[in-house]
């Protein structure tokens, strides 16, 4: 994965940054993105893609990544905007605006998936990236870590959806609770509609909440 990265580091270009998301496919909750450059000198075996990894290890490469980068960034893009923009453009938003925040602008980013958002410095998409770049896979784990963060926080705020688990992903105990108790006002309207309508329930059910 750092041979990888060091393909494009030629030339002039010194800084590479790594960018990816979490939570593009769950009910309910933010996504995540994040953006990491990392010292040319610096490889840990154990970096990869962050849905490879168990949550402990998770968190430990989370403390090592944050230590040892040059820079780092995150963003957290909230179910409304989603709503309002769609899941594809929130994770685009989500991922350009964490490079923007890197305290070291790189020369080339590398971005998870088949997309790519407009920058001044080459954004280059790498399908699969967080399995290939070690940039890509540490950004990977970090917004992984910091949503999952977020999801638990919130799973004690609405305990009924059991978050602390299933993070806000559509497991079947999580899509049964939404239709039989509706959903909260942290739930994406846009993701659950065709599970309503799967269902015949011809209008959503929000809970009410103090928010």
């Amino acid at each position: 994965m750092k041979n990888f990265d060091k393909k494009y580091l030629v030339g002039d270009i010194k800084y590479l940054a790594g960018t990816d998301e979490a939570g593009r496919g769950p009910l309910a909750g933010p996504v995540v993105a994040a953006a990491v450059i990392l010292p040319n000198d610096f490889y840990d075996y154990r970096i990869n893609d962050s849905k490879k990894l168990s949550a402990n290890l998770r968190d430990e490469l989370f403390d090592v990544i944050r230590k040892n980068a040059l820079a780092y960034a995150y963003t957290e893009i909230s179910h409304k905007k989603i709503d309002k923009i769609n899941i594809l453009q929130a994770s685009l938003l989500a991922m350009k605006t964490s490079v923007k925040k890197l305290k070291i602008q790189p020369h080339v980013i590398l971005v998870d998936g088949n997309k790519s958002f407009s920058y001044y410095a080459d954004v280059i998409p790498i399908v699969k990236g967080d399995s290939k770049s070690l940039s890509i896979a540490s950004a990977s784990i970090i917004a992984k870590v910091i949503r999952d963060r977020i999801m638990m926080k919130y799973s004690k705020k609405f305990p009924l959806y059991g978050w602390e688990t299933n993070k806000g992903y559509p497991t079947t105990e999580h899509i049964k609770t939404v239709l039989k108790y509706g959903a909260c006002p942290l739930h994406r309207k846009t993701f659950l509609k065709k599970i309503f309508e799967h269902a015949n329930q011809t209008e959503l059910s929000f809970i009410e909440s103090d928010n």
